[in-house]
């Protein structure tokens, strides 16, 4: 079955653009250029996929996809935005949004990000690595069936290393998921949640120096 996606841009030509390049690599699409259709179409289908522009008529991307997290809605979302400024980054993921491209869009970009992303969905619930044991929805590590004692930021920091499923996990990406909008990110901060998982995973987590992090489940 192909991928569903429902798509929100209110730019037409690039709505089309955008439409015809996805069902050439093979996804369903629903295209829309206003909040209020794609929130009637929400309630009407089920998506394995939201693209939202962020800057849009009525109101943004980031409203939308705050009023259906409220309503319980899970759909994957990849925010599509011209925003380069952090607080934009901070707010798209903590309204629930999954990962995030800026205009103009490198289509091949776009494609990777949605496989990566669709792939993220298909995990295990359990993860094992080097012995541990780390529960996906209860967010608790373990070993030997004992609990090991970790940091909120290190959990969050362990989530996001493995959702990058072995590649680099960019830093700004990182620190939109370990610190709100109004908390001020930290690279110290960052090195001491590292340091804190090495001591579990000592030759799994590898530093891509000015890049980011990237978390091996097999060495």
């Amino acid at each position: 079955m192909s991928t569903k996606i429902l798509l929100l841009e209110d730019d037409k030509l690039f709505n089309e653009t955008l439409q015809d390049f996805l069902e050439e690599e093979g996804f369903a699409l629903d295209c829309v250029l206003d909040p209020y259709s794609a929130l009637d179409l929400s309630y009407e289908n089920n998506y394995n996929l939201y693209l939202f522009d962020v800057n849009l008529p009525y109101e943004s991307g980031f409203d939308l996809l705050k009023k259906l997290r409220s309503s319980g809605d899970n759909t994957p979302t990849i925010f599509i935005t011209s925003r380069q400024d952090k607080a934009s980054l901070h707010e798209g993921f903590m309204e629930g949004g999954d990962d995030y491209i800026t205009k103009p869009v490198d289509l091949e970009e776009l494609l990777l990000r949605i496989n990566a992303l669709m792939r993220r969905q298909v995990r295990s619930e359990v993860v094992y690595i080097n012995g541990y044991e780390f529960d996906i929805l209860s967010k608790k590590l373990s070993l030997n069936g004992k609990s090991v004692e970790l940091s909120v930021k290190a959990t969050e920091l362990l989530l996001t290393l493995l959702e990058g499923q072995g590649q680099v996990v960019p830093l700004e990406h990182i620190k939109a998921h370990l610190w709100s909008a109004s908390e001020e990110a930290s690279d110290g901060a960052l090195r001491v949640y590292v340091t804190q998982l090495k001591k579990y995973f000592p030759t799994q987590i590898e530093n891509i120096r000015g890049v980011g992090y990237k978390m091996r489940l097999q060495c």
